[in-house]
């Protein structure tokens, strides 16, 4: 896997800075507890997950890693390593009461781990200090969030056991999200990182919560992720503001989620919408069908079908909802000059980060160096295959 200059790749080089930057911070102590929480990158299906649809993401060999140790105290202490970070890159507070519930602040980068202690479900009742570090670009639409709360639970969970519900664990770090970082995100991030299999996609039905694997083992294939290195900050208003579209074209059709409505549905309401409305619905509803059509092409291994609705899952979401940028259009026209890749699109919430790409293992430095010679900004690459979810790493 290449990717950004400076940033380990490999698992065991990552764990191995976690744990001198722990040392250096504590006084050369060594930290009892390690766990890791990959980002993701979702295939196919984008704004789907909050409209109760489809979504197609693969969990990635791009972690964040936590390590650290139970004290004594109530005192809770951890120190991210990660460059882009707002300061401080170190925190201080006391374990949560009843009484005294922890409260988002600043640095924003904690409040995605307060978060997730304040909603950890079995209760933190002692303090630990820990070292937060990861390889999962920041802001590149990779899930670096889900990625940081679903590890920072992992590493609750070794302080103090909960049940070991994975809805339940991946529910939790989506509220988290909700109510610390201020991002009203649907399940699909969380739950890649908590339940994700080496070489398989997997297809999350966000109504019901099932996921069903979806195997992507074939050797002669390989995702190539490029970052725009464009970087967008959500917490804006575009993403909220889609999601009041998507419930009002909802209601408008008399449906309790889009995932309940057909083309036809809209269709026959098209004159009472919006004009605005009425596209992000189109786009939501035809991404949901297109993402059931994506999992099946998969499981066949037909690989142009999947191609083909991932560029079209990319003009949908140019056209449509709105949410490219003439970088992420730029990269994706590159790719499909190349032959051997199959399909290229979007990826993540949009207005900048990484285009995903489906191409056969033979054409993916051409395909690299059709990107280097031609993008007008400088991309990264990231030729990956699926990985596991959050794991308990050895010391």
């Amino acid at each position: 896997m290449s990717g950004d200059a400076g940033v380990p790749t490999k698992l065991e080089e990552l764990l191995a800075n976690a744990q001198q930057s722990y040392r250096d911070k504590f006084g050369g102590s060594e930290p009892e507890i390690a766990v890791s929480a990959p980002g993701r990158v979702n295939l196919i299906g984008e704004h789907t997950d909050y409209n109760d649809g489809f979504v197609l993401p693969m969990a990635l060999p791009m972690v964040t890693i936590v390590v650290g140790s139970r004290t004594q105290d109530k005192q809770i202490t951890i120190v991210t390593t990660a460059l882009n970070a707002d300061y401080p890159k170190h925190v201080e507070f006391s374990v949560p009461q009843q009484n005294k519930p922890l409260n988002p602040g600043s640095p924003r980068w904690a409040n995605y781990v307060k978060g997730v202690i304040q909603h950890y479900s079995a209760g933190i009742n002692t303090g630990f200090k820990a070292v937060i570090t990861s390889n999962v670009p920041l802001g590149g639409g990779l899930s670096s969030s889900a990625s940081l709360e679903v590890a920072m639970y992992t590493f609750l969970q070794q302080i103090t056991p909960d049940d070991g519900d994975l809805v339940a664990k991946a529910l939790a770090c989506q509220k988290a999200e909700h109510t610390f970082a201020n991002m009203p995100c649907g399940i699909m991030d969380q739950f890649i990182s908590v339940m994700g299999k080496q070489d398989h996609a997997l297809l999350i039905d966000c109504r019901s919560l099932q996921a069903n694997l979806v195997p992507l083992s074939d050797p002669n294939l390989v995702v190539l992720i490029t970052n725009s290195n464009v970087r967008h900050t959500l917490t804006g208003s575009e993403y909220p503001t889609r999601r009041r579209q998507c419930e009002e074209a909802a209601k408008a059709l008399g449906k309790a989620s889009l995932r309940e409505a057909t083309a036809a549905d809209l269709e026959a309401k098209k004159d009472q919408l919006d004009e605005v409305v009425y596209r992000r619905a189109r786009h939501v509803i035809g991404e949901i069908a297109r993402t059931v059509r994506a999992a099946d092409a998969l499981k066949e291994g037909n690989y142009q079908e999947f191609g083909k609705l991932m560029v079209e899952s990319h003009n949908s979401l140019r056209d449509d909802y709105d949410v490219s940028c003439a970088e992420l259009d730029e990269l994706v026209e590159l790719a499909m000059k190349v032959e051997g890749v199959y399909g290229s699109r979007m990826t993540g919430g949009g207005f900048g980060g990484c285009t995903v790409s489906l191409v056969e293992a033979g054409a993916v430095e051409k395909a690299i160096q059709q990107v280097k010679e031609n993008y007008s900004g400088k991309a990264s690459f990231y030729v990956t295959k699926p990985s596991d979810g959050a794991s308990v790493l050895n010391l």
